[in-house]
């Protein structure tokens, strides 16, 4: 549904929410590394979050980047959005042109919903809660933090 690029950003944010602190950012080298993405191309990806104000870079000794707001306040369809746009949220389902409510496809109506459905959840879902969710264990997913072990 999204790009690889978006993909790497979604996670490559929650990474960052997870280890940048007021006085830490987080190395892309870090980043590269514990989610196995290339350096080059989260490198790029990264640089496109920042000119569209979802990230703070800093360069030099202690640089690296932080969370332009408060994890609580950017939702995922804030870096969707930044990277691949809006589109995929108003095409056809089976890529017809020029499917819409007025000429619709054999599956417009029950796909509408359905990424009606996807959208409102990105929507909702903020970077905190994505990052309580791994911190507390109730994610598959670690970004670097210890899995609780039950």
């Amino acid at each position: 549904m999204f790009s690889t690029s978006c993909h790497y950003g979604l996670q490559a944010m929650i990474y960052i929410a997870l280890h940048s602190t007021n006085d830490k950012n987080v190395d892309l080298g870090q980043i590269a590394e514990k989610q196995d993405i290339p350096k080059h191309f989260l490198s790029k990806i990264l640089q496109m979050l920042v000119k569209n104000g979802l990230l703070n870079s800093m360069k030099g000794p202690t640089g690296g980047f932080s969370l332009s707001r408060p994890a609580d306040d950017i939702t995922l369809i804030e870096v969707i959005d930044a990277i691949d746009g809006l589109d995929v949220f108003t095409q056809c389902g089976i890529g017809f042109k020029r499917c819409d409510d007025d000429h619709p496809c054999p599956i417009h109506n029950e796909y509408k919903q359905v990424r009606n459905n996807i959208r409102e959840l990105f929507e909702n879902k903020t970077l905190l809660e994505l990052s309580e969710d791994i911190e507390s264990g109730d994610s598959i997913v670690s970004l670097g933090k210890p899995l609780n072990k039950d």
